[in-house]
């Protein structure tokens, strides 16, 4: 009789364009597991562009499966935004994010992975930039979804906390949630939909070197700056996804890490 499937993901997120971090991650990255990002990689913003990423090279030397959109991926302006898409190998994912003009496609609203024989799900939420249905809408041609209705879209009405319980898949598969929501935002979002099988966050630049565990769901966050990458180690029977393990693991030396922190707090090198 076989036992519950294991399957593995890593995770980073916040990276800022920092470098010198993609020979060592794609040395830690075991082949048919699966690589992630929470969202601000680059150094652009919603409103200013770079036209050369040096990030990019460093992020193209590993195994990257999926990146979320954060406020660094997106612009307002979709050439912009559609040219940061195309320099980078893995594909965006943003499930809070529609395109009322159907331009050409900059990212997908959600994936489906392999990661070691089982199919995940992978959605990923941004922090709206305007209201749903706001003036901006018609400039822009973008329509920010908050969480909450995207999720309810995505995972139907089930995979809340209602009378019903939470969503089944036909077949189940795991839900993975890569947010670029913050960590306070991520707590509600576990308590809201126990269908969600993890959450990978970013944006509120914290580390947690183990997983909150809220409403059984971990909730997991690497920190910023390419300072670390999570390993997180789940056991799936039958759809359901059980956390099994999970490792914080450096990715520059601790000397680097702290001459990083010295120029943050604006001492000199």
């Amino acid at each position: 009789m076989n036992g519950p499937a294991r399957i593995v993901i890593y995770h980073t997120s916040d990276i800022h364009a920092k470098l010198a971090f993609g020979q060592r991650l794609a040395s830690i990255v075991e082949p048919g597991t699966l690589l992630v990002d929470s969202g601000d990689a680059l150094a652009g913003s919603s409103v200013f562009y770079v036209a050369n990423e040096e990030v990019i090279d460093e992020l193209s030397m590993a195994p990257y499966a999926a990146m979320a959109v954060g406020n660094r991926e997106f612009h307002y302006l979709h050439p912009l935004f559609l040219a940061r898409a195309n320099k980078l190998r893995a594909p965006l994912v943003c499930s809070n994010l529609i395109d009322l003009r159907g331009r050409t496609p900059v990212f997908q609203r959600e994936l489906t992975l392999d990661a070691m024989g089982t199919r995940v799900r992978v959605l990923a939420l941004l922090v709206p930039q305007y209201r749903t249905r706001s003036g901006w809408e018609s400039i822009f041609g973008w329509r920010f979804l908050s969480p909450d209705a995207a999720l309810g879209e995505l995972l139907g009405a089930n995979g809340s906390n209602g009378p019903q319980g939470p969503l089944l898949h036909t077949p189940p598969i795991p839900t993975i949630v890569l947010s670029h929501l913050g960590l306070a935002a991520d707590r509600e979002l576990a308590a809201k939909w126990p269908a969600i099988s993890a959450i990978l966050g970013g944006h509120s630049h914290e580390t947690l070197s183990q997983p909150e565990m809220v409403n059984n769901i971990p909730i997991a966050h690497t920190g910023a700056y390419a300072a670390h990458v999570g390993r997180l180690e789940l056991s799936v029977d039958n759809g359901v996804a059980r956390l099994a393990s999970y490792q914080l693991l450096p990715l520059v030396p601790a000397e680097t890490e702290e001459a990083r922190e010295r120029l943050r707090d604006g001492a000199q090198p």
